[in-house]
């Protein structure tokens, strides 16, 4: 179990406030709030990047490294606030750099602290990601997850279409390969 932080929820809260993060604030919050969602989320057997037991210091600096890609307008964060300013969810935007590919984009990381799921979060912070996506342009949104994960019925109830499923794709955090579901959305 993660010890609790003061970044992080402790209850959920159906209306978290959700705010875009300048690549400052994903800095000053990478040291507690969003490493402690990237570790609850490791920690909760999510197969997104890491393995278990996965360090606060080696979360943190992972968000450090994605400020930096928000100061180059490769990412955009959204992290969602609850009223005493706990970060209770988060998601990012990858924008393809490509020529060919400048109309579509990746959702990357939707985490939602183990406290606030069932609220209704997780489809939120997927909505603001593809209501600026399509703000800004982009008409086609992929993202991957592991199969048969829970993460997959949200991505189908919001109009996700599987694309497919690759086999032995990446190992969980126990580190046991699993298969993964590539997903796109036509905005």
């Amino acid at each position: 179990m993660t010890a609790r932080t003061p970044e992080t929820s402790s209850r959920p809260h159906r209306h978290d406030a959700i705010e875009r993060l300048t690549p400052a604030a994903v800095r000053a919050h990478a040291p507690a709030g969003l490493a402690a969602l990237l570790v609850d989320a490791v920690d909760g057997g999510a197969s997104v990047g890491f393995l278990a037991p996965l360090d606060a210091a080696e979360a943190a600096e992972w968000w450090s490294g994605i400020a930096g890609e928000a100061e180059r307008g490769v990412r955009d964060v959204w992290a969602a606030q609850g009223p005493d300013g706990s970060l209770t969810g988060v998601v990012t935007l990858v924008r393809v750099g490509a020529a060919n590919g400048r109309h579509r984009g990746e959702i990357a990381r939707l985490l939602v602290h183990s406290s606030a799921r069932g609220g209704g979060l997780g489809q939120r912070l997927l909505a603001t990601a593809e209501a600026h996506a399509a703000a800004t342009g982009l008409r086609l949104l992929v993202l991957d997850t592991q199969t048969g994960s829970p993460a997959e019925r949200l991505y189908r109830g919001a109009g996700w279409t599987a694309a497919g499923t690759i086999p032995d794709y990446a190992a969980d955090p126990a580190g046991t390969l699993r298969p993964t579901t590539l997903y796109y959305k036509r905005l």
